[in-house]
């Protein structure tokens, strides 16, 4: 009986409370779940994120499909010369233009993203000077050289989430792995690992990345890159403790007599119990990101001239006071993108707290 007792031991999963059948990966799930305002937000979120990464199909200067002497054409993907549709010269097809529309019109017709402007797009047809205010044409108005701003803050809130994530997810893996090493190894190494740490994070984080992005022309994995040096760090912390606290366990202690290689104890078996805490920090990290990418855009020290960027709008706005739409658009963006992602970070903190009841 007690063979059996043992064989059905470990085949079943652990469940999350004594006496409860519900895995604690599922537990954990459900609480997330009651947080109605983290879920709704993981859902907003979720929806503007997808949305963006199809924004060439929503904001777009280019028809999205063209039908023209009954041949079809794609120039999303492939750049077409205006001959094909009865221009006079071999140069890239402007559909804007309203000569190509009215050849394509007069045999076929297009298929047009919903708003008809491209992040670099200028509106030569303005009412008034640039910036211009918010028309039909141009619903949040344009920027000071005539670009859409709709279209500009779509792109910008694709490239900061994208931004924002990968820089997440690179400086999660090293934090994770250092502290993890820091922790299970402990003394000397963890000494001066320590020292080199408070060394590192009492630099002047903003003003370093500024010296570092005008030493070379800054394009998006260059910025990922340098930003990455000092971003590691928010991390180490959370999982150093939780390694300090577990390499003294039975378990580790027993894996470590039976000759168990050190990386499989450290994991397999204890980081996924330092995720717990990990994981409750990361949609923060990711607001951090994002903020981070902002300021310096905002500073003109981030993206190339001309790319699409919240910061870049926000600068436009302080340089065009009488153009309030500049400014509140890409507050509006990246004030919801925050909120979103504190009450987010908050449902996951909750989930993920074994001081509250499932």
């Amino acid at each position: 009986m007690i063979g059996t007792t043992s064989a059905q031991a470990s085949k079943n999963p652990v469940p999350a409370v004594p006496g409860s059948g519900v895995p604690r990966r599922l537990n954990r799930w459900e609480r997330f779940k009651k947080n109605k305002r983290a879920f709704v937000c993981l859902w907003l979120f979720g929806i503007l994120f997808v949305l963006s990464l199809f924004a060439e199909c929503i904001v777009n200067d280019k028809p999205i499909l063209v039908r023209f002497n009954g041949k079809f054409y794609v120039p999303l993907f492939h750049d077409y010369s205006e001959l094909i549709f009865g221009g006079e010269f071999d140069i890239y097809t402007d559909y804007r233009d309203p000569y190509i529309k009215e050849r394509i019109e007069a045999k076929g017709w297009m298929l047009k993203p919903p708003i008809g402007f491209s992040y670099d797009t200028i509106n030569y047809n303005l009412p008034s000077p640039a910036p211009s205010p918010p028309t039909w044409e141009n619903l949040f108005g344009t920027d000071d050289r005539g670009r859409d701003v709709a279209a500009r803050v779509i792109y910008g809130f694709r490239i900061s989430v994208l931004f924002g994530l990968s820089l997440t997810i690179f400086s999660s893996i090293i934090g994770i792995c250092l502290g993890a090493l820091q922790g299970y190894y402990g003394g000397r190494f963890d000494i001066i690992f320590q020292r080199f740490m408070e060394v590192w994070s009492g630099m002047p984080t903003l003003f370093m990345l500024i010296i570092l992005s005008s030493v070379v022309e800054p394009n998006f994995w260059w910025l990922l890159g340098i930003t990455l040096l000092f971003s590691w760090m928010s991390l180490v912390g959370v999982v150093r403790a939780e390694f300090l606290r577990a390499r003294n366990f039975e378990y580790v202690l027993a894996a470590r007599a039976m000759g168990m290689r050190h990386s499989r104890i450290m994991f397999v078996h204890i980081l996924p119990n330092a995720m717990t805490s990990a994981l409750s920090y990361l949609p923060f990290i990711l607001g951090g990101s994002i903020t981070t990418l902002t300021s310096l855009d905002f500073l003109g020290f981030g993206l190339p001239v001309g790319s699409p960027s919240l910061g870049e709008l926000l600068a436009q706005g302080k340089a065009n006071l009488h153009a309030p739409w500049l400014g509140i658009a890409s507050f509006v963006i990246l004030g919801l993108t925050l909120s979103l992602l504190v009450f987010i970070g908050e449902g996951v903190r909750d989930a993920f707290d074994p001081r509250r009841n499932p």
